[in-house]
């Protein structure tokens, strides 16, 4: 079977939609299929190419099996709604002329967070006479309401009418969460097509290791308890949370406890100026640093922080890094409600705080650093629940997913071709 994945994002990437794709991918040309992603320059964050790549019409590469095709985009920092969107834009031009220069394919795969993918998916789905299956990983639109990216009118209403266009064309919809089922569901869309491969991580890279003693060094973070939050910094993160918990932390008079932040995006240097502001000495900014030595940094960690704004929307997401976390033995403190507070309770494997409440954060931080009984509990049950979300398994369910979809439609073709046949 040859699977035709669109992603705008892809490794050297190190964000979640980059890592999914890659490692679901690896696992199928592992399997004895054929694999092709459609993707652009890798720019994200930051809005500029990595080093040894080119923003060009077309260039191809192969990682580990996967042939991937980098097209050409309107290249643009992960910042302002006019600009990512004319970003997301030109990958769906680039990404529909792209299709007829890559092999027949049995399946397309477009995976979200932004459905303009999607809607490419859809196109060459059709060129290619192939069903579009949809990856979806976040409810956009409706995030960038939640965020205040964009305000109600009629683009919005467009965007909307588009995202519900593409959910009913598409062969199966698989989701990361199942609360995006039930959500699907409230608004007409068939459980039946709907399937979920939930998040999870690579336990061959991530996994519990000591501290990294050269970067503990570089960083002078030896001896200190370290919290960490690992993962973009936008709009829809309310990052501002851990500023003000880390202002209380230091108020108590603890010098020995510091909050890591590794990542980049829309709000970073906001955040660098309110961190300044406040006189935190406390708060550490990092930049993304590859795949490759993100297990590193993780290691450094005494804690996790996962946080997301209050809203109700991220009541139905699960944050992937939750399972990296967990695969590292690191217990989570949870600033999200919904489904990822169901996961840390029954797992056990950190605290669930209020979304935007800088005083639970400061407390949960200093009660887990307090309690090391509790917090040696937290910590096996991190290993054993990080068996659950392993990505070879996930890409295994996925898999069959698609395997069915081509089957289906292979059968439906072969009818359709007796019957004009018998004409």
């Amino acid at each position: 079977m040859h699977i035709l994945f669109l992603s705008d994002n892809f490794p050297p990437e190190v964000n979640a939609p980059a890592s999914r794709t890659f490692e679901h991918c690896r696992e199928w040309v592992a399997a004895g299929h054929q694999v092709t992603v459609v993707t652009c320059a890798p720019n994200f964050p930051r809005g500029k190419v990595f080093g040894g790549y080119k923003n060009r019409l077309w260039q191809t590469e192969t990682m580990e099996g996967i042939k991937v095709v980098r097209v050409w985009t309107l290249i643009s920092a992960n910042e302002g709604f006019l600009w990512r969107t004319l970003d997301y834009v030109s990958f769906l031009i680039a990404a529909i002329l792209a299709a007829p220069f890559t092999h027949k394919a049995d399946v397309v795969v477009a995976t979200s967070p932004q459905f303009f993918t999607a809607f490419a998916g859809y196109v060459v789905g059709l060129l290619k006479r192939a069903p579009f299956v949809f990856e979806l990983r976040d409810l956009w639109p409706e995030s960038i309401r939640a965020v205040g990216a964009l305000r109600e009118g009629r683009l919005l209403s467009m965007l909307e009418r588009i995202e519900m266009f593409l959910y009913r064309k598409a062969a199966a919809i698989v989701c990361v969460t199942h609360s995006f089922r039930r959500i699907l569901a409230e608004r007409g869309i068939d459980p039946a097509k709907v399937e979920i491969v939930t998040n999870g991580a690579d336990l061959a890279n991530f996994r519990p290791r000591p501290k990294d003693a050269e970067l503990e060094g570089e960083l002078g973070l030896q001896g200190k308890f370290v919290c960490g939050y690992i993962g973009t910094h936008g709009m829809a993160h309310g990052l501002h949370t851990l500023l003000e918990a880390g202002a209380k932390i230091a108020a108590r008079g603890e010098t020995e406890l510091c909050i890591l932040m590794l990542g980049d995006g829309a709000l970073k240097t906001q955040l660098k100026v309110r961190a300044a502001e406040l006189g935190l000495s406390n708060v550490v900014f990092l930049d993304t640093v590859p795949k490759a030595e993100v297990g590193r940094y993780w290691s450094l960690l005494d804690l996790s922080i996962i946080h997301l704004k209050k809203d109700n929307l991220f009541q139905s997401v699960i944050p992937s890094k939750m399972f990296e976390s967990m695969a590292m033995g690191i217990p989570i403190i949870m600033g999200v409600k919904g489904e990822a507070a169901d996961i840390i309770n029954f797992t056990q494997t950190g605290v669930v705080i209020e979304p935007e409440d800088a005083e639970a954060l400061a407390l949960a931080i200093l009660r887990l650093r307090d309690d090391p009984r509790n917090y040696r509990r937290m910590h096996q049950n991190c290993s054993i629940a990080a068996e659950r979300y392993s990505r070879p398994a996930l890409a295994a369910n996925m898999l069959a997913i698609l395997e069915s979809i081509a089957k289906a439609n292979g059968s439906r073709t072969a009818t359709d071709q007796q019957r004009a046949d018998g004409k």
